[in-house]
């Protein structure tokens, strides 16, 4: 049997945690786009892996193959973390993850609650620890059932979501605002000061822009209470909620690790309990919990004695650990009946069948709405990386299965006609990956003058080919349009319609032209397609004072609207816009539509 070098590991422990939690910050402070899409040549990709975090999750990738029957281009990275847990246990848990790193830092500032004989009961293995796996059965057998719910307590979108929606915009705040005090300062020194603040922030803790996000602060009130629960709990979240965690204690069930336990020299001082991460009893005497075990090696390093050591090779005696997770059976089968009830029950109310919310707008590129519920795992790379603030999270506009899903806010932002990126940052599909030809309906493989073949932006997702499993309500087809040049041999050219995510309405009680005989054409100024989808009318009218005079009333080509929000977000009538947009006529939905097919001319 090799003994590792217990130490050493520790030391290498704290390095990874800094390592992984650094790259986890980094590429979320790469979700973002900086630049301009005007006269931006090709299709814009972000040039970083951003949602590579999210695509190793194992948890992710298992819910969604479940769901979907397919397992999504980059979700194969998962299998760098779920087959190495097979021989080495949950080292994800205490080397890599970085809620895992967050709980355990927090878990280790002082508290009034675990100090002395607490401190050390708390760090005893507990019954309520099984939760985990009861909820992991949860969202298994709702997964199956066609609905991807895991993704709201999955650690890492959870992560992802709370920082970037929540969090790192409050700070960006925060720091907008004392910058802007500094800059007020006479002295010049002090805006010399900010100066360099700002230059040392600039692209981390101050974005380009300030976001703005609704349901931030719940978003942000959870996440900063399930820190603070390690206050009282040491690693609370991940001893007893996390099923990504208990997915990893499952497998770990034939890790080479174990804990040997030398009991003739242990001197019951217990402070191997002192910094245990897990829960999971390293003390001499009661069984070490395999499962519960995050191989923080702290346990080893604070023994006095060296009584207790990890060790990898032979098989451990089974009169001194336990292989399986501390789960009773009973409770897991009444988590799988409660996982198989949980769908119907959230489908048995309004959203989704019917009565769905006309301004539940998906990105463009979203497949059908319940396809993209069994993909969207609510970890908000979609809402972070939108340029326009358009995306933001839902609350009930989709029912409660659908709540913190993407959904178009035109009043905040408008969907960017030349951008593509939330297709490129959804890691499981739910939003597939367009190109802007197919966004906008642009014949394929046509180039508008001056225009060179799209290169991509340089960086691993810019070499990505498209996935080749086509969408459920999909893209617009393909349709030919005409044979080419005659006599030239060129092929036919093939073009499409553009993706609609829905279409502009109008309220003749608030629209200044039709309301208030008041000239106003900036909703026709702002349409972005080609030709415009908003158009204008003269009309004579009377006004208040009887005098006659011309005016022109906007209308909508709903043929051409491709449901944007562009009109509605520049629309001067502030509080309720005249012009709005609803999801119907969207092309992900073959029945959210309203313009019935001509009858055929007899």
């Amino acid at each position: 049997m090799a003994v590792l070098s217990q130490p050493t590991l520790a030391r290498l422990r704290r390095v990874s945690q800094v390592a992984f939690v650094a790259a986890f910050l980094f590429l979320l402070f790469k979700s973002e786009f900086t630049g301009s899409f005007r006269g931006a040549v090709g299709d814009v990709r972000l040039p970083w892996p951003v949602s590579l975090f999210l695509e190793a999750d194992p948890l992710s990738a298992l819910t969604t193959a479940l769901s979907t029957r397919t397992l999504y281009r980059g979700l194969w990275w998962s299998l760098v973390v779920l087959v190495p847990t097979f021989f080495l246990g949950r080292f994800f848990c205490g080397w890599i993850c970085p809620l895992g790193t967050l709980n355990h830092f927090f878990g280790s500032l002082r508290s009034e609650k675990k100090r002395g004989k607490s401190l050390i009961e708390s760090n005893r293995y507990k019954p309520w620890q099984a939760t985990k796996y009861y909820i992991l059965v949860v969202v298994l057998v709702a997964a199956a059932c066609g609905t991807a719910v895991a993704g709201i307590v999955d650690p890492i979108p959870l992560t992802v979501r709370s920082l970037g929606l929540a969090l790192l915009p409050g700070v960006h705040y925060a720091f907008g605002s004392l910058l802007d005090v500094w800059y007020q300062s006479p002295v010049r020194w002090v805006r010399v000061g900010a100066d360099i603040v700002q230059f040392l922030l600039q692209g981390t803790l101050v974005t380009f822009r300030q976001p703005h996000f609704r349901q931030a602060f719940i978003l942000g009130v959870m996440f900063v209470g399930l820190l603070a629960l390690n206050l009282r709990i040491t690693r609370f979240w991940c001893r007893a909620i996390c099923p990504l965690g208990a997915l990893l204690g499952l497998a770990s069930r034939w890790s080479f690790v174990h804990l040997v336990k030398d009991q003739a020299r242990c001197d019951t001082c217990n402070r191997c309990l002192v910094h245990c991460q897990g829960g999971d009893d390293p003390i001499p005497g009661p069984k070490w919990k395999k499962a519960e075990c995050h191989l923080c090696f702290n346990c080893v390093g604070d023994c006095p004695t060296g009584g207790i050591a990890f060790a990898i090779g032979s098989p451990v005696s089974l009169s001194t650990t336990v292989e399986v997770p501390q789960a009773q059976r009973r409770k897991l089968i009444t988590g799988a009946v409660a996982g198989a009830a949980l769908v119907p029950l959230l489908r048995s109310t309004t959203g989704l069948k019917v009565e769905a919310d006309s301004r539940l707008i998906r990105p463009p590129g979203a497949l059908d709405e319940p396809h993209f519920l069994e993909r969207c795992i609510r970890c908000g790379e979609c809402m972070k990386v939108c340029p326009n603030n358009a995306l933001h999270p839902t609350f009930m506009e989709g029912g409660l299965e659908a709540i913190w899903s993407p959904v178009l806010v035109p009043r905040v932002g408008y969907c960017e006609p030349s951008c593509v990126l939330c297709g490129q940052a959804c890691p499981t599909g739910a939003i597939w990956e367009i190109t802007v030809a197919q966004k906008l309906g642009k014949p394929s493989g046509m180039q508008t003058a001056g225009e060179t073949p799209a290169p991509l932006a340089a960086g691993p997702l810019a070499a990505r080919p498209l996935a080749a499993r086509p969408l459920a309500a999909g893209p617009p087809a393909a349709r030919p349009l005409a044979a080419g040049p005659s006599g030239t041999g060129a092929p036919p050219v093939q073009t499409a319609n553009p993706i609609k995510i829905g279409t502009a309405f109008y309220d003749q009680g608030r629209c200044l032209p039709w309301a208030m005989a008041t000239d106003c054409i900036v909703c026709e100024e702002w349409c972005p397609t080609s030709p415009k989808a908003i158009y204008l009318v003269t009309t004579d009218i009377t006004d208040a004072e009887s005098n006659s005079k011309s005016v022109r009333r906007p209308y909508v080509d709903p043929k051409r609207c491709i449901g944007c929000g562009a009109c509605e977000y520049a629309c001067p009538v502030k509080d309720r816009p005249a012009v709005y947009v609803t999801s119907v006529g969207e092309t992900r939905s073959k029945t959210n539509q309203f313009i019935l097919p001509a009858a055929p001319k007899r």
